[in-house]
Order: C-alpha cells, then sequence, then structure tokens
C-alpha cells in the first residue's frame, strides 16, 4: 500500500512538473518583453539627443550633489531641476547656477552664470543640521527655438558666492 501511494505522488508531481514547462519560457518573455511592450511612450523627453541629464556635482575636497534635469514631452518647454546636494555646511543656503556656450564641442567655456530658481525668481537650496539639502526648481526655455543645442555646465554657490560644487560639462537640446 506504501509502494502504490509513493508511485501516485510520484505521477502526480511529474503531471505538475510537465504542465509547467513550455518550449517557449515565460522566463525569457519576462527578460525580454515583446516589442510592443517597449512602445509605451514616457511623460519625459528622450534620452537621445541629450533632452534630459542627470548632472552630477563634486566638492574639493567635501560635498556631493546630483541635478536631475528633466524636460518632459509637451509644447511647454518648461526643464524641471530636482536638486540633492549632501556633505555640505549644515543649516546653510546655497544656490544652484548653470552657464552655457553655443559652440557645443563638450568644452563647457560659458561665463555667463544665471542663477536657478522657481521660474526666473531665485531659490535657495536649504542644508539641514547633516548637510543636506534639496530643491525642486523650473526653468522656461520658451526663449529658446526647439532643437536649440548648447553645452552646459552647474555649480552651487554658498551665501558668499563661492562655488562648493561644480559639474562637468554637458549637452543639451530643447525639446517640445
Amino acid at each position: 500500500m506504501r509502494y502504490l501511494s509513493t508511485c501516485a505522488m510520484t505521477v502526480a508531481l511529474a503531471v505538475v512538473l510537465a504542465a509547467c514547462t513550455s518550449t517557449d519560457s515565460d522566463v525569457t518573455r519576462l527578460v525580454s518583453p515583446t516589442s510592443s511592450a517597449l512602445t509605451v511612450t514616457p511623460p519625459w523627453g528622450p534620452e537621445t539627443p541629450n533632452f534630459n541629464l542627470e548632472v552630477i556635482l563634486r566638492g574639493d575636497p567635501n560635498g556631493f550633489g546630483l541635478v536631475k534635469f528633466r524636460q518632459p514631452n509637451d509644447a511647454d518647454r518648461i526643464v524641471y531641476l530636482d536638486v540633492w546636494v549632501r556633505d555640505l555646511q549644515p543649516n546653510s543656503h546655497y544656490r544652484l547656477q548653470r552657464a552655457t556656450d553655443t559652440n557645443v564641442n563638450d568644452d563647457c567655456t560659458g561665463t555667463n552664470w544665471l542663477t536657478l530658481g522657481k521660474g526666473s525668481v531665485p531659490q535657495d537650496i536649504v542644508t539641514d543640521a547633516q548637510g543636506t539639502g534639496r530643491a525642486e526648481l523650473f526653468r522656461n526655455l520658451a526663449a529658446f527655438p526647439v532643437g536649440s543645442r548648447f553645452d552646459i555646465h552647474f555649480r552651487v554657490i554658498d551665501a558668499a558666492g563661492t562655488p562648493v560644487l561644480n559639474s562637468d560639462c554637458y549637452q543639451f537640446t530643447v525639446s517640445q
């Protein structure tokens, strides 16, 4: 009797395992979705050309920051700048600036520093007791034609106007 119940369990297990296998692997479909699954339009501009940037800011010797520079796919030409900094002086005020040049060659020579904020109103980045701060900024680019390209670099300055964080050179293209 014990032999019969062991055989029945073995057969049942084999049937279940056979039902769970197929020649078209479900794992492959999860890892490699079909092209129709990839055609969903993202709410933000495409990555190429450079509509959206992840700008890294570094200090010497301390400090770090990140600017998520995003332009949505819509009729407005507004860039959203989500700024995060850390390892700066606690309970202090800082500002994000950018400079551009139209000689697009990955060599940021622009010195036309503009303080960024909520539209055209400069906005401080205020750090907490640990030296970490965040700000949600934006800039209207309606004055620039769609397709305008430029080199751009960023810096964070302290209340005295001294740069404490700097970025490398990036390229940006105005989209719509």
